[in-house]
């Protein structure tokens, strides 16, 4: 009988063991999964960014996406918090504003202007939030390593624009 008692409380010791590290590897594969698809999410943001960035400088218009953002939203709501998300959100919401922006001709130049820039800036505070989270600090310094210089030059400037913004 005593033999049976260790067999068993051995065997639920094992069990739990089991699943504690089932569990782990799961949360594990979760996060992973999540991460990546904040990757993906982020580098949509970027070329939103580029998008936003050439209308107000430029009053080019060119076309925002949000595809990987609806098909990956349900991974990072359940692995961002909710305040993160929300900054998420809110930089897909304005794409309407976007689309009016570009397509009313009678819209004052002003308004397009405030929208685009509160468009922008709802872009980069998304994008920071995710950079914190996706990359490692190998992989954020290593970000721009094959990006043309133009590029990096003009997001550069859009960062200034935003900064001066926000100490004004």
């Amino acid at each position: 009988m005593t033999q049976f008692l260790i067999g068993v409380s051995g065997a639920l010791v094992g069990v739990i063991g089991w699943l504690c590290v089932g569990l782990y590897i799961q949360k594990r594969a979760h996060d992973r999964q999540a991460r990546y698809a904040g990757r993906a999410v982020y580098f949509e943001l970027a070329a939103n960014r580029l998008a936003i960035f050439t209308a107000l400088q430029y009053g080019a218009f060119g076309p925002v996406s949000r595809s990987a953002y609806e098909r990956l939203l349900p991974e990072l709501s359940t692995w961002l918090p909710a305040s993160e998300l929300q900054a998420l959100v809110i930089a897909y919401l304005g794409h309407g504003g976007y689309k009016q922006a570009e397509a009313d001709p009678d819209l004052p130049a002003a308004v397009r202007h405030t929208a685009l820039r509160r468009l922008l800036d709802a872009q980069q505070t998304a994008m920071a939030l995710l950079h914190r989270r996706v990359f490692t600090p190998r992989e954020a310094a290593s970000l721009n390593e094959y990006v043309n210089p133009e590029y990096v030059r003009a997001m550069n400037e859009a960062d200034r624009l935003r900064t001066e913004r926000a100490a004004a």
